[in-house]
């Protein structure tokens, strides 16, 4: 039997009122608001939060993980794999298997599928699948407000399984509803009536009604129904036309408090809706790309025994408006800025191939001799003197405190200007020297809890230079 062993989810904290877009155009807003991915962040890095928050309890150790499939419509490279990126971040071996799904907005259901057949077929043991999106939409576009960003990932296994998979069906469609050209900046659109009805709507009936016929179902055995939409009328009139009960069996599709993730909605969906389960529910996930996945799964005792690192709804909880409608569009890159302080490093591949224990892994050294830790690994051990005398440890899933900190109102970007440079003390009696994200620079104090998170740091030598800064503990996670 293979199914879900374990799923994640991630959205960031900045939120923006869908009414603070309207009106920087003079238009009506669509209610609510949507998520915002800070400005380091980006689909690699917020996939890898979801999949941590999907491994941290399942497999802390990493042992068993025997591959890592990425789904995207916004992958930071045209042409290299980010899926090897995530894994390294995430301190899995060397030997699995990866891969990156892309060019379809459902490429998080396909890359579900591929893994359920891959653990199926006894190639791995374990194998986590993760998505992400962050897409842009044109300026003044109903899609600016609806479109939001966030990720999620489901580890994919054969025992202690949360829910087992049961069966599925797909359906393709050549439409050319939505789409972007390799030389577009921004999503396109045909005409709205005819990208929801003869696209959407008419797509995600079919699927579901032939999953439907597959397994000799009616609508009402279905416990919930998991349909990604990319917006609330169109989702209510979908339920309807599937003669499911919108009150009592169709999850909430997220549109009024992040807004529609791309390729990771139906996966951020999935873990919204297995959070919630109940042992024996039947759930049908279906997303919609050019035809339509839907995905059966059956809820299992393990699912209300597993403990949950961060849930959905903690992430929901922790956030930051959002209140100038141009710092989103600097964030987003649309908005040029004037330029804050340049970085003065030299990056190289070289140099970032040999430091990925540390800059991308996480990794610390711990003298054998003296038990000192020390970020990022050192030959030498500061204490004791002794030298290559050490194992490596993994910092990532370990807090600290606020040790001390500075702020900077100099080396920051003109759109936020102040950095907060920051000395933490962890756990472990190490330290970690780098720069605060997520944060109000005003609230920084001694002692504040923090935690690590992986981000984007800056542009240098034609590549994307990631590291390791520090974050206030979100709420609803582990304090």
């Amino acid at each position: 039997m293979v199914g879900i062993v374990s799923y994640g989810a991630y959205i960031p904290s900045l939120r923006i009122d869908r009414k603070t877009i309207a009106d920087a155009w003079g238009r009506n807003a669509v209610g609510g608001e949507r998520s915002v991915a800070n400005h380091d962040e980006d689909s690699v890095t917020m996939a890898m939060e979801a999949a941590e928050n999907c491994l941290r309890d399942a497999a802390p150790d990493r042992e068993g993980i025997g591959g890592l499939y990425f789904a995207t419509t916004t992958a930071p490279y045209l042409e290299k794999l980010s899926s090897n990126l995530i894994a390294t971040v995430l301190d899995l071996g060397r030997e699995i298997e990866t891969a990156d799904f892309g060019n379809s907005l459902r490429s998080g259901t396909g890359a579900l599928k591929a893994a359920l057949g891959m653990t199926a077929g006894g190639s791995v043991k374990n194998l986590i699948v993760t998505a992400a999106d962050q897409r842009l939409a044109y300026p003044r576009s109903d899609q600016e407000q609806v479109f939001g960003d966030g990720a999620a990932a489901v580890l994919v296994g054969t025992e202690n399984l949360a829910a087992t998979f049961e069966g599925s069906y797909a359906l393709s469609e050549e439409i050319v509803d939505v789409w972007r050209n390799p030389e577009d900046r921004y999503v396109k659109s045909w005409e709205n009536r005819f990208v929801l009805e003869e696209g959407f709507t008419a797509g995600m009936t079919a699927a579901v009604s032939g999953l439907l016929k597959k397994y000799s179902l009616k609508p009402a055995e279905i416990a919930t129904a998991v349909l990604a939409a990319p917006d609330m009328r169109t989702h209510r009139t979908l339920a309807q036309k599937l003669g499911f009960d919108a009150k009592t069996q169709v999850l909430d599709p997220l549109i009024a408090n992040i807004g529609y993730c791309g390729a990771a909605q139906p996966l951020i969906m999935l873990a919204a809706a297995l959070e919630k389960a109940k042992p024996g529910d039947l759930l049908l996930l279906a997303a919609y790309g050019e035809g339509a996945d839907t995905l059966l799964f059956k809820v299992t005792e393990d699912n209300s025994r597993r403990t949950r690192h961060k849930s959905l709804q903690s992430f929901l909880n922790q956030k930051r408006m959002l209140t100038s409608y141009t710092r989103y569009l600097s964030y987003r890159g649309i908005l040029e800025a004037l330029p804050g302080e340049p970085f003065r490093l030299f990056p190289a591949a070289t140099t970032s191939w040999r430091e990925r224990a540390s800059s991308l892994r996480c990794h610390a050294s711990k003298c054998r001799q003296c038990g000192l830790v020390t970020f990022p690994i050192q030959r030498v051990c500061y204490q004791c003197r002794s030298k290559d005398d050490f194992d490596e440890v993994r910092l990532s899933e370990i807090q600290g405190k606020v040790f001390t900190f500075t702020l900077d109102n100099l080396a920051g970007r003109s759109d936020d200007p102040s950095v907060v440079q920051t000395v933490v003390e962890m756990e472990n009696g190490s330290r970690f020297y780098g720069i605060m994200t997520d944060c109000d620079p005003t609230s920084v104090t001694l002692n504040m809890p923090v935690e690590l998170t992986f981000r984007r740091i800056y542009e240098g030598a034609g590549f994307h230079n990631y590291f390791w800064k520090c974050r206030p503990v979100l709420k609803g996670g582990t304090e």
